[in-house]
């Protein structure tokens, strides 16, 4: 087995290697301070500044303007699914949710507790394998839910010029392809994101609000659970994950480095290309997700009978490459390819993918 590891962990995943040598210097001494980040204390000017770092960071990377507030969270992408609706969405409104996989349904089970619901397009009765098109939007919606790229189907949305046309505030589960992708984050009303994909290490959340939305029910809203306070208090209302901001911090940091979103999207398209053209170019592989909608974070595929899969995965394992595997609810394979992923472990892979096709024809 090689001693080189090519990780295509779908979440958590790989990050930086600047990220892990700083990160790990600061767990014995951060900043000179004789203290790990792990024991120091949240209220302290030290720590305010890497929360500050990491706060105006998003806003510099997203170009994001006065009204959307940036937010590090507790508990999860999945915590937004009902913290969002509960913030903004009055028990006789509706909000619009689009159907494309797992994360999704449970978006919408979740914010059916709190208002009406109108599921405006599903994808459920093809397993999740494209994304519709032909939909209507409705505009008395006061919100419109999309997950804009599927980590277990290899779906992303592509166009979205659609939704910014709907006139509907847009809100966005992008915890798979936040910042991967130089688009106008001002367009969204609401973005939430774990940050174990492409932004840091598990453990927190990134969410960004348009302050617009806010204060505007009747509904009594649990402390921890209202925006206006988490904003009010810098995201410090109650001791925030430490250590998983730091990280945060310093995978912004190094993303600022690489020249910011827009460069880390050139690097991503050459990575998700060479991938998709050596799926297409062999017969031994098949991709399952309609070309028009494939995810370039997420790329999903089969080969083209169960014991040719059995077979490269122990090769893929041998090669030091893990996490090619696909979700245990869909099989196959599906490589992630996140903004540290580097161009040369998607040539190694593709290179076995051409040799073990070679040897299998």
């Amino acid at each position: 087995m090689t001693n080189v590891i090519h990780n295509f962990n779908a979440g958590p995943s790989i990050l930086p290697a600047e990220v892990f040598e700083e990160a790990s210097r600061a767990i014995l001494n951060f900043n000179n301070t004789g203290l790990s980040i792990l024991e120091l204390g949240h209220r302290t000017k030290t720590f305010q500044a890497v929360m500050d770092e990491a706060i105006a960071l998003v806003k510099e990377l997203m170009r994001l303007d006065d009204n959307h507030e940036v937010m590090f969270l507790h508990g999860g992408a999945s915590t937004q699914f009902f913290q969002i609706p509960l913030n903004i969405l009055g028990e006789n409104d509706l909000a619009a949710y689009t159907d494309t996989g797992v994360w999704a349904s449970k978006a919408i089970k979740e914010a059916k507790l709190f208002g009406h619901v109108e599921v405006v397009c599903s994808s459920k009765n093809e397993g999740y394998t494209y994304l519709p098109k032909d939909f209507t939007i409705p505009k008395t919606a006061k919100y419109l839910h999309i997950t804009t790229n599927n980590t277990i189907y290899g779906t992303q949305w592509q166009d979205l010029d659609f939704f910014y046309r709907s006139g509907v505030p847009i809100v966005a589960d992008m915890s798979s392809d936040v910042l991967s992708r130089d688009i106008d984050f001002n367009k969204f009303d609401v973005i939430y994101a774990g940050a174990q994909k492409n932004a840091g290490a598990a453990g927190v959340t990134i969410a960004i609000v348009n302050k617009e939305l806010l204060g505007k029910l009747d509904r009594q809203i649990p402390t921890m659970l209202d925006y206006r306070n988490h904003i009010q208090n810098g995201s410090m209302l109650n001791t925030p994950p430490v250590f998983a901001v730091y990280v945060a911090m310093l995978t912004l940091r190094w993303l600022k480095s690489m020249g910011g979103v827009k460069e880390i999207e050139k690097i991503n398209n050459r990575k998700a290309n060479l991938l998709y053209h050596t799926i297409d170019s062999l017969d031994v592989f098949r991709g399952t997700v309609m070309k028009e909608d494939r995810s370039k974070m997420n790329v999903c595929f089969v080969a083209i009978n169960e014991q040719l899969e059995k077979e490269f995965i122990n090769e893929c394992q041998k090669e030091g490459m893990v996490g090619v595997k696909g979700h245990r609810s869909v099989g196959g394979f599906r490589i992630s390819l996140y903004n540290a992923l580097p161009y040369e472990s998607v040539e190694a892979i593709t290179d076995l993918m051409k040799d073990f096709a070679q040897r299998k024809s």
